[in-house]
């Protein structure tokens, strides 16, 4: 008579719930990587390598940093600078990294039915404008229908009617001093330029 076939015991990553031979199909492989060397390293050699790598660069990281921070003050300093930097950069849920919007306002002349041209003036809102009273501005000195609406990035920027590019930027820099006229940038062929 035939033995009769046992059940395979299947290893469980308890971080992605999937096999382990699988976590590196699953959402969270990063995360299942230190458990798998401690748990399952003959599944995968490479990382055992990689944690290894990593293990002496860092120790060399710490013996080369020791040896700075006790010859002198300078080590130190350095030292504090780069946790200044990571501190500087905000994650977002995720992983993703939220970056620093720069203040600069941008001028784009976009043309619709081969005659008409429409002007959007983006970033007046970051440096205090209120946009609805920019745009009645707008639309009272270049005589033209001026509005405020949300453009493709979810951000609210202003549509004037007509090609009011020529003289956008002294009305801008006279009407709002705050606003420098070396953050004031022009999109042209797709390309960006100094307005000044």
């Amino acid at each position: 008579m035939a033995e009769k076939p046992q059940p395979v015991r299947v290893l469980y990553c308890p971080i992605c719930s999937l096999p382990a031979e699988y976590c590196e199909f699953g959402p969270d492989f990063e995360k299942c990587k230190p458990w798998l060397i401690k748990n399952a390293p003959e599944l995968y050699p490479d990382l055992l390598k990689e944690a290894n790598e990593k293990e002496a660069e860092k120790v060399s990281g710490q013996i080369q940093l020791f040896g700075l921070s006790s010859g002198g003050a300078d080590g130190a300093t350095s030292g504090q600078t780069s946790s200044c930097k990571q501190e500087e950069v905000k994650r977002l849920p995720g992983g993703k990294i939220k970056k620093k919007e720069r203040q600069e306002v941008v001028i784009e002349k976009v043309v619709r039915n081969k005659r008409k041209c429409i002007t959007i003036v983006k970033g007046l809102d970051l440096f205090g404008v209120k946009l609805s009273d920019a745009s009645k501005k707008l639309g009272k000195k270049f005589a033209t229908g001026a509005s405020v609406v949300k453009g493709p990035t979810e951000k609210e920027q202003i549509d004037v009617q007509g090609d009011i590019s020529y003289d956008i930027v002294e009305f801008i820099t006279d009407t709002w001093p705050a606003v420098p006229e070396t953050v004031i940038y022009f999109i042209e062929d797709g390309k960006k330029v100094a307005a000044a």
